[in-house]
């Protein structure tokens, strides 16, 4: 059910992510939303943005494996690649259920952007662990991390309304070289 509010929230917001629709979506009875949510949508769309926040650090490994020479610039391009594939394959209709629910409760729904800016540092604190372990000095390390996907978030909601990658072809491109820039030091095996 929160795998399914997450896929909901991507493509639509958390308009989308009703209950009844989340119920539908998963093939759920109804009132098993209303036991495992209790707090209702709220709950589910944190529970969803904290899926997403855990989901993408997790990934960052996986980018890594994908790289044989892991550096700065080819991890960026990995997580960039991700979403040139997707839209190639299913065209431009999900984006990020972080970013659709910070634009759509982060005013109004204080525990939503609290669980949005904890699924963001849940992705960027792997993303600042892979980027130290390339050799990044550990100071820029995290800040270096949150522009990383800062800059991606920003080029797919650029690239959804475009109906192009471009915007995320130039992010990595432009981007690329400002990272392993501030490779200083051996890296560690490239692992988060």
């Amino acid at each position: 059910m929160v795998f399914s509010a997450a896929q909901l929230l991507r493509r639509g917001g958390v308009a989308a992510a009703g209950m009844r629709e989340v119920a539908a979506h998963a093939r759920a009875p109804r009132g098993s939303l209303q036991h495992y949510f209790p707090g209702g949508k709220d709950q589910l769309v944190e529970e969803a943005v904290a899926w997403a926040g855990r989901y993408a650090g997790d990934r960052v490994d996986r980018f890594l494996a994908a790289l044989p020479d892991p550096t700065p610039a080819g991890l960026f391009a990995e997580m960039v690649r991700q979403w040139t594939d997707e839209y190639a394959a299913e065209g431009f209709a999900g984006g990020c259920p972080v970013a659709a629910a910070t634009v759509d409760r982060a005013a109004t729904t204080d525990t939503t952007r609290r669980a949005a800016a904890d699924a963001f540092a849940a992705w960027t604190g792997p993303v600042a662990r892979a980027l130290t372990g390339m050799g990044v000095p550990a100071e820029r390390s995290a800040s270096l991390a949150l522009l990383m996907i800062s800059t991606l978030e920003g080029a797919v909601v650029v690239a959804r309304a475009e109906h192009d990658v471009r915007a995320l072809t130039v992010a990595a491109r432009e981007l690329g070289p400002l990272l392993d820039a501030a490779v200083t030091g051996p890296g560690r095996g490239g692992g988060a």
